[in-house]
């Protein structure tokens, strides 16, 4: 009788075993649900913008680029804060696709093409702040990895309606002046998505509107 009784205990501590592990296992994926998003945002611009030099500026003229920190103050004020440290200067566009160019590695000034994209500042990841603005022409947007709440220091401007964008990732910007070249940065010579020739930004600088 006694080893049946443990017989039993061990089985139901077996099976308990299993249910706790399958509960932590499933929290381990919480970091992927999508994060709330803001419902009939309404973007209204700083005081400040942002103007993107290159380096090329006869070939590729400047962007400026309107911010919204009422919808994502904390992508906003990093952006601000990096730019103030001139931790944009010399960063290229890395990334060029039919729908947006990509910049704010710091991987990309250095020679070797193949860590573009997976750099960043040195800073604590930022939270996401999503909201139901779409994707349209100029939006200016934070780029992450898998992980919602992995936005750093990249970031990209849309060509075009990107629907698929839209919820997913922190839009905190738009281009206001300068959409020409980002249309001409991105007709640039490239091999799979990268140029072939380096687009380097000279600097972001944060101005008065």
């Amino acid at each position: 009788m006694k080893n049946f009784t443990l017989t039993v205990i061990i089985g139901i501590l077996f099976v308990f075993g299993i249910a706790c592990s399958k509960t932590s296992d499933d929290s381990n994926t919480s970091m992927f649900k999508i994060p709330e998003i803001a419902k009939d945002a309404k973007p209204v611009a700083d005081n400040e913008i942002a103007v993107i030099e290159l380096e090329n500026a006869a070939a590729y003229g400047t962007i400026k680029i309107e911010l919204y920190s009422n919808i994502a103050p904390k992508a906003v004020a990093r952006f601000k804060e990096l730019a103030k440290e001139g931790f944009y200067n010399g960063v290229t566009f890395h990334r060029i696709t039919p729908a947006v160019i990509q910049s704010g590695d710091p991987n990309s000034k250095d020679n070797d093409p193949t860590n573009d994209g997976q750099g960043s500042s040195d800073k604590p990841n930022v939270e996401a702040e999503f909201t139901d603005i779409p994707y349209d022409v100029g939006i200016v947007g934070a780029a992450r990895g898998q992980e919602f709440n992995s936005a750093n220091s990249q970031f990209f401007i849309t060509r075009q309606r990107v629907g698929d964008f839209d919820g997913r990732y922190t839009v905190f910007g738009k281009v206001i002046e300068g959409l020409n070249n980002v249309s001409i940065i991105a007709g640039v010579p490239k091999q799979d998505e990268r140029p072939i020739e380096n687009v380097v930004i000279k600097s972001v600088t944060i101005q008065p509107k």
